[in-house]
């Protein structure tokens, strides 16, 4: 099945891809901005082994291609190195594809990846992609000496030769990426250069700006939070909020619930507001997704603004709908994740792995009310 790259992109538009050259600072930067603002990191190279046990070596041939030790590994002629790991990074991209679409339909995710030039004007919007560079020479010194390189560090200097490693490494990573530093500061993507004056901070602000992620200051005190109620002012301002938002795979959903009311009994929603206006959501439901009605009520639907993530909005909207269970008799909630280590946070612990209607497998959580 071939699919078109119009439908990959749309699929795609929930990713911030966070791409460049080696030693750009894609990891650093990436995991900031996955820390600031809620998102979800997806690194293709830690993926690169579970991909690989997927791959068959049929069709992904120098995915499957192994080697007895670092003499073979770095034995080959530049050439034949670099033609190595442009097909690597070809063959793995279906992958990170399926991966990223899958990952992204509930929450936003930072893809730290290779993504060419032309690959990004493919899958993505150029507001959604930014490339972080460095001049490619004597890049491998920079490269092995970085902590979350250890195991390539170590794998390098196990060579017979190790300068001879190190120079056909180098070589082998400036051939590749020489053209496409070039063609970067010279095309209309965003772009920043890592200099010995760079720092994190201002990298981070840099692109943060340009993925329109910059965050809106408030003070505590200006957040209100609301019970919605049926035919009122608030419900009608809550539907032209859903229309805006970004989370399309909900959007439907939610405004046939609002438009309909289709709450019944206990079942309510709240919104996060500043300033008069809603920045977020969350619904307290008898039902959800899943095929499990001895299971209620749910915390559903949780949603943040982009420029109000980081500041525990969520956590606070999770805690007000807590709040009005625990009002009306319930001495506990629960909530579905297809991630691990988020609700934690907020007090839930993991009860076991459940199925929704869609067939795919999702993480039950539940929080006891004190």
């Amino acid at each position: 099945m071939i699919f078109q790259d119009n439908v990959v992109k749309e699929y795609l538009k929930n990713v911030y891809f966070i791409t460049g050259t080696p030693c750009g600072g894609k990891t650093t930067i990436s995991r900031e901005l996955a820390k600031r603002h809620n998102l979800l990191i997806y690194d293709i190279d830690e993926q690169f082994e579970n991909h690989q046990k997927m791959s068959n070596a049929a069709f992904q041939p120098s995915m499957n291609k192994f080697f007895k030790d670092a003499d073979e590994f770095f034995g080959r002629t530049v050439e034949e190195y670099r033609q190595w790991l442009i097909d690597n990074t070809r063959e793995q991209l279906d992958f990170v594809l399926m991966d990223l679409i899958r990952l992204s339909q509930h929450q936003a995710v930072v893809c730290d990846c290779h993504l060419t030039l032309e690959q990004a004007g493919i899958f993505t919007d150029p507001s959604r992609v930014a490339f972080l560079i460095k001049e490619p020479t004597n890049l491998v010194e920079d490269y092995c000496n970085r902590p979350d390189h250890q195991g390539f560090h170590d794998f390098i200097n196990s060579a017979s030769d190790v300068e001879k490693a190190k120079a056909v490494c180098s070589a082998t990573l400036k051939s590749l990426n020489e053209k496409a530093y070039e063609q970067i500061k010279n095309s209309h993507y965003f772009w920043s250069e890592r200099t010995e004056n760079s720092t994190v901070e201002a990298t981070v602000r840099k692109v943060e700006q340009h993925f329109g992620l910059s965050k809106k200051e408030f003070h505590p005190d200006t957040l209100v939070i609301k019970k919605v109620e049926k035919d009122t002012e608030l419900a009608d301002k809550l539907v032209d909020f859903i229309r805006n938002f970004s989370w399309e795979e909900v959007k439907e959903h939610a405004l046939r619930m609002i438009s309909n009311w289709s709450f019944t009994d206990w079942e309510a929603e709240f919104v996060a507001m500043v300033d008069d206006q809603i920045i977020g959501t969350v619904s307290i439901m008898k039902t959800d997704y899943y095929p499990l009605p001895e299971i209620y009520p749910w915390i559903s639907s949780v949603f943040v603004t982009e420029e109000y993530r980081g500041q525990r909005i969520s956590e606070k909207l999770i805690d007000f709908a807590n709040e009005y269970a625990k009002s009306i008799g319930f001495d506990r909630t629960y909530i579905p994740s297809e991630h691990s280590g988020l609700y934690e946070k907020y007090g839930y612990r993991y009860v076991k792995d459940i199925v929704n209607y869609g067939n795919g497998t999702d993480r039950l959580y539940v929080k006891e009310l004190k």
